[in-house]
């Protein structure tokens, strides 16, 4: 997916405010590479069109720890756009690079994140299912 694509993506989306794609993809982007290590924001810069990839570069390898609530407070103050507009705009970026990445790059994305954050990304790859008898 080309930049143009993965913007038009995140802006197809419900609640997403017209105008309000770009900066909050980036917001978004910034505030999740905080939250994750530096190899795997390296993994999802290479998941990512070129002009976004920047955003998620670390210069560090280990992760800030915080919160699902403190993720919506960076992305707020980061858009400068109001709560509601973050949390349902913060989904569109990720339902966007679920689409975009790989399935490995973005299941590893999720398992190092908190469950409170499933709310947003879906279970991670590493999580056990549980099995049906007789299959």
């Amino acid at each position: 997916m080309n930049y143009t694509e993965f913007i038009q993506s995140v802006a197809a989306r419900p609640k997403v405010p017209p105008g309000q794609a770009e900066p909050i993809t980036r917001a978004t982007l910034e505030t999740l590479a905080e939250r994750i290590t530096g190899g795997q924001a390296r993994d999802l810069a290479s998941q990512l069109p070129e002009e976004l990839r920047g955003l998620v570069d670390r210069p560090t390898e280990d992760p800030e720890r915080f919160g699902l609530a403190e993720f919506f407070q960076r992305v707020q103050s980061r858009a400068g756009v109001d709560r509601q507009v973050a949390t349902d705009a913060a989904r569109a970026v990720l339902d966007t690079l679920r689409e975009s990445a790989s399935a490995k790059e973005y299941g590893d994305l999720v398992d190092q994140l908190p469950q409170e954050f499933w709310q947003l990304t879906g279970p991670g790859t590493g999580q056990l299912q549980p099995r049906r008898v007789g299959t």
